[in-house]
């Protein structure tokens, strides 16, 4: 019987191990914190934040277009005056990886909007390229893909 214990205990263990998760490198974090900075300062309207998370030449690929900062921050922020208007995003990383000045990140995105009264949950898959510009990490590339809106 404590044999038979001892080897579950043992199992259980070594199944733990084998679906943790390895812990995450400082840049690792950084370059999230980046993508999550860069969707604050949209869903709080801020124009100055949202570029200062971005390289100057920044590209975005959303529906099919290829957008640059301009576009983002017309259609994401100027076109979007509903009073009421409140976004809330959540990110499930899948994956991300960095060298000395380069960063890539894929992640699930899930944001809840509230415009004109109306709740609307969208939900994408995400891959960003990042630059390390002066220590700091940068969007230089978001390609998104909509998963479902409702």
């Amino acid at each position: 019987m404590v044999k038979g214990i001892s080897l579950l205990i043992i199992a259980m263990s070594f199944f733990q191990l084998l679906t943790a998760q390895p812990e995450q490198t400082r840049d690792q974090q950084e370059v999230q914190q980046t993508i999550v900075k860069m969707f604050e300062a949209l869903s709080n309207r801020d124009t100055v934040a949202l570029k200062m998370h971005c390289t100057n030449d920044v590209t975005f690929y959303e529906y099919g277009q290829v957008w640059n900062i301009d576009t983002l921050i017309r259609r994401g922020i100027t076109l979007n005056q509903a009073a009421d208007f409140k976004r809330t995003n959540s990110f499930s990383f899948i994956y991300t990886e960095s060298n000395k000045s380069t960063a890539w990140a894929t992640y699930r995105l899930n944001s809840v909007l509230v415009v004109d009264g109306k709740h609307i949950v969208v939900d994408w898959l995400e891959t960003v390229l990042l630059m390390r510009e002066r220590r700091l990490w940068k969007v230089k590339h978001l390609h998104s893909t909509l998963v479902s809106r409702r």
